[in-house]
């Protein structure tokens, strides 16, 4: 990773620390995230590592027995790479989350619009740097402040670029920390 792309990385993590006023939170968690291609691109193997934050936002529903749905806010800045082309990657959108309280483990999926500065990576056209970011994943809370987690997503145009719309799916790991 160069110097730049490592900076963006600490900028987000620093950037999402707890900043207090009147119960504001910068971000709930933060962390680093990256991961890899699977099927659909043909020989090209992508990469992907990223920065992000997540916010609980104040919709959240719990049952008499501790099952709760929690809607939240997702940011991620990062970079992307095929056999040496590399892009900047960022996406926003919510996200719900289902677990029960005091179990570790929670199931999360969202979907984000999502910005490249590049969508052509050698012989991959991935149609337009405008594309949407879907995602299903499972997070397991180490201790009360540590988080790793895995999430399978996918990254398309949505069709709005006709025919130019391969796709790109990426099995992503994280290390995440709760303020």
């Amino acid at each position: 990773m160069s110097y730049g792309r490592g900076c963006l990385a600490a900028f987000v993590l620093v950037a999402a620390g707890r900043v207090q006023a009147q119960d504001f939170l910068l971000a709930d968690f933060a962390g680093v995230r990256g991961g890899f291609s699977t099927s659909g691109q043909g020989a090209a193997n992508f990469i992907q590592v990223e920065g992000f934050a997540d916010w609980n936002l104040p919709w959240r529903t719990e049952s008499d027995f501790g099952w709760f749905l929690q809607t939240k806010l997702n940011l991620a800045a990062g970079w992307l790479d095929s056999s040496g082309t590399s892009a900047f990657v960022g996406s926003l959108g919510p996200a719900l989350a289902f677990g029960k309280q005091g179990f570790p483990l929670s199931l999360e999926g969202g979907i984000s619009p999502t910005l490249l500065t590049r969508c052509r990576f050698g012989t991959v056209n991935l149609g337009q740097s405008f594309q949407f970011t879907s995602y299903l994943g499972v997070n397991v809370d180490l201790t009360e402040h540590w988080r790793v987690g895995y999430r399978y997503q996918h990254m398309s145009n949505g069709g709005l670029k006709g025919r130019s719309n391969p796709g790109l799916n990426l099995n992503m790991f994280a290390l995440s920390y709760a303020f």
